[in-house]
């Protein structure tokens, strides 16, 4: 049994945000919760909403307890790109890539 939380296009660079899913992969959730809330990355903010996502999911949706929780797996894809463009000397532009995330988080019950 496992609940997921989907995030998708949220405003950051997916390599900013695996960083920070790179420290709570395979830990409690509580443990989790704690790494995330005093990371000082622009991630974070994101990820602590996805994981009291997920552990309300698990909670609501699949009677799990919330205690023995912990995240099973967490990933992050690159979502759609914006481009824009920025003006440079004698008449060139510059292509500018803003890019976006999908990070998904599955969080299963300990044994």
């Amino acid at each position: 049994m496992e609940a997921r939380a989907i995030l998708r296009s949220a405003r950051i660079a997916p390599r900013k945000v695996e960083i920070v899913l790179n420290l709570i992969r395979g830990k409690d959730l509580d443990v989790a919760m704690a790494t995330v809330k005093h990371t000082p990355k622009a991630a974070c903010e994101y990820l602590e909403k996805l994981l009291k996502s997920a552990a309300a999911n698990a909670e609501m949706n699949h009677n799990m307890d919330k205690n023995n929780l912990y995240v099973a797996e967490c990933f992050v894809c690159p979502g759609p790109i914006m481009k824009r463009i920025m003006p440079r000397a004698q008449g060139r532009a510059f292509r500018i890539l803003k890019r976006t995330s999908n990070v998904t988080v599955v969080l299963k019950e300990k044994e």
